[in-house]
């Protein structure tokens, strides 16, 4: 017999616990939904709320599931998405993978929760690796960056032996005062090349000064002992492996965030890492000063010496630029005032 009713979408029919398909017809007539062959043998029959549809999810083909346990499935999503509007149901997975400001909140989410990461777990993390990582790693890193700036950056020292002599004298009264003595500090003099006048520490207690800086100072002698001074301030505070660390801890957010960014981004944020480690943040900067004043002072020399430095960098180097909120680091003039203020304010303890 001819069965009579409202086709709603073409499909297969399969049996209670069966993966045996039957091709066949969903219908609709009086409040029934009918699976029925091509013959119009009915195959499953129920009342419209007791058969359950399971929601839209992309192109994926959608299941009635009868009272019975059979199940008639279809790829013809819109076909049925237009009944069950007619009835008043509609998949609302489907709907909201269509609603793009569901989207958009998610993606705020997501920027919020990196910003989160960023902003309070990151630096605990990186407090907690500072603290259990023992110094012979520490020593590993320094050895490894000091051999890759001898190799494609610095060149031996053109300085003769009796000025390194002078130079590293006036290190040692200072680094005596710091901590674990003058024995932790390894003074290295190189060629800048186009590093140009440059001091700088690595996580272990080398230090490196250029020519260039030397020449710079001329036969200022002190002012160049409370820029190293500067130096084993970084190092004492572990501001160069901080920066490490918080570098890798980026480049992994980003990861972790990004999925696989692929070989040539990983190279990128990896690198970028290490460039990263060798500048220091405006507080880091800010505390390194104050400690190479704490150190001259102790050594018997002027604890303001540093600010020199920074009046040399003014007038022989064009850098006059003046802290904003952008900067990277505090403004020349700003940082030689601080330094003079704290300097004026251990003079009157």
């Amino acid at each position: 017999m001819v069965f009579e009713g409202e086709a709603i979408a073409r499909g297969e029919w399969y049996p209670p616990h069966s993966s045996g398909a039957v091709p066949a017809r969903l219908l609709s007539r009086g409040g029934r939904l009918v699976a029925v062959t091509a013959e119009d043998a009915i195959l499953a029959d129920g009342d419209v709320g007791q058969v359950s549809f399971t929601p839209r999810v992309g192109s994926i083909p959608r299941r009635a599931v009868f009272a019975d346990g059979s199940v008639f499935e279809s790829a013809d999503n819109e076909a049925i998405d237009t009944f069950l509007r007619a009835g008043g149901r509609s998949g609302w997975v489907h709907r909201l993978e269509e609603f793009h400001p569901r989207l958009f909140v998610f993606a705020i989410a997501v920027v919020l929760l990196a910003v989160g990461i960023y902003r309070y777990a990151l630096p605990a993390l990186v407090e907690v690796a500072i603290l259990v990582t023992p110094p012979v790693v520490s020593e590993t890193m320094s050895y490894g960056a000091l051999n890759t700036l001898d190799r494609t950056a610095l060149s031996p020292s053109r300085l003769t032996g009796v000025r390194q002599a002078e130079i590293a004298a006036r290190f040692r009264q200072v680094a005596a005062n710091a901590q674990a003595g003058a024995e932790r500090y390894v003074l290295n003099f190189r060629d800048g090349g186009l590093i140009g006048p440059n001091a700088f520490a690595l996580p272990d207690g080398n230090i490196i000064i250029t020519d260039q800086l030397v020449e710079l100072a001329g036969g200022d002698d002190e002012m160049i002992a409370g820029v190293l001074a500067h130096e084993v301030g970084h190092v004492e505070f572990k501001h160069s492996l901080r920066q490490l660390y918080r570098a890798a801890g980026v480049a992994g957010l980003v990861m972790l965030i990004a999925g696989d960014v692929g070989s040539g981004v990983e190279d990128i944020l990896t690198q970028g890492g290490g460039l990263l480690a060798l500048s220091y943040s405006r507080s880091a900067e800010a505390e390194a000063d104050r400690r190479s004043v704490e150190l001259m002072r102790k050594a018997g020399m002027d604890p303001a010496a540093i600010a020199r430095f920074f009046d040399l960098l003014e007038e022989k180097l064009g850098d006059r630029s003046h802290t904003s909120m952008l900067s990277t680091h505090p403004g020349t003039p700003e940082r030689k005032q601080a330094i003079l203020d704290y300097a004026g304010t251990l003079k009157q303890d």
